[in-house]
This record gives C-alpha cells, sequence and structure tokens, in this order.
C-alpha cells in the first residue's frame, strides 16, 4: 500500500533546479521524521536528506549540501525539497520516507529501510 505520494520530478538541463513535494491524505506527518532518498540507475537507494520534525534540524548527504534544501508545511501535511545546481549524477527516482518518532529520536540518512512508510517516487533526469 502506498502511504505517500511525491510529486515535481521532471528532466532538466544541468544547472537548473527542481522542487518535489511529498504528501499524504493516509495519516499525520507530524508523528514521523522525513526523508528524501535517491535511486539512481544501477544502484541502491541512498539517503540524501531528512528532518526530524521535533526539533526542525536537518541533515544531508555531503553530495547536495548547500545544494538541495528540505522543508516541511505543516498546514498542508507536506514536506519539499528544493533541488538547486541540479547535476548529471542527481539523476533517478526520487522517494519519500516516513520515520516513525515513537521509535527513533531523529532522522536518519542510511539505512534506508528503517523508514516504514514510502511512496511510488518521482523521476528526476538531469541532462544535457
Amino acid at each position: 500500500q502506498v502511504a505517500l505520494v511525491e510529486s515535481g520530478g521532471d528532466s532538466v538541463q544541468p544547472g537548473k533546479s527542481l522542487k518535489l513535494s511529498c504528501t499524504t491524505n493516509q495519516f499525520t506527518l507530524d508523528g514521523y521524521h522525513l526523508g528524501w532518498f535517491l535511486q539512481a540507475p544501477g544502484r541502491a537507494r541512498e539517503g540524501i536528506a531528512c528532518i526530524n520534525t521535533l526539533n526542525g534540524a536537518t541533515h544531508y548527504d555531503d553530495s547536495v549540501m548547500g545544494r538541495f534544501a528540505l522543508s516541511k508545511d505543516n498546514t498542508k501535511n507536506t514536506v519539499y525539497l528544493v533541488m538547486n545546481d541540479l547535476k548529471p549524477d542527481d539523476t533517478g527516482r526520487y522517494y519519500c520516507g516516513a520515520l516513525p518518532r515513537r521509535h527513533f529520536s531523529d532522522c536518519k540518512l542510511n539505512p534506508w529501510n528503517d523508514y516504514d512508510r514510502w511512496g511510488q517516487g518521482t523521476l528526476v533526469t538531469v541532462s544535457s
């Protein structure tokens, strides 16, 4: 069962920006830390950004630090990932995951399978 819905993926040229969204109408995101994960072609799923929804702290993989920004809108029950200065290595399917706060005090980038609710992902292609 798909619990989360991602959107915003597109095909863009290097250096451009995209904004991904993740939302659900099945539960409130307030009980979960949220993470974004990239599965590049031929590679395993990897965590790239997450937010601790208790204190608002964010964590980023080195590969996206300074280019990507994660935020959450409580009024819309939605989390966003703003992606700037996109590179070909950013190509892949982006997934949003929810990590239950009752079991974890902070979000984490890995292992991804601690997150227990997922969407089907949204595809980002960066190519000239």
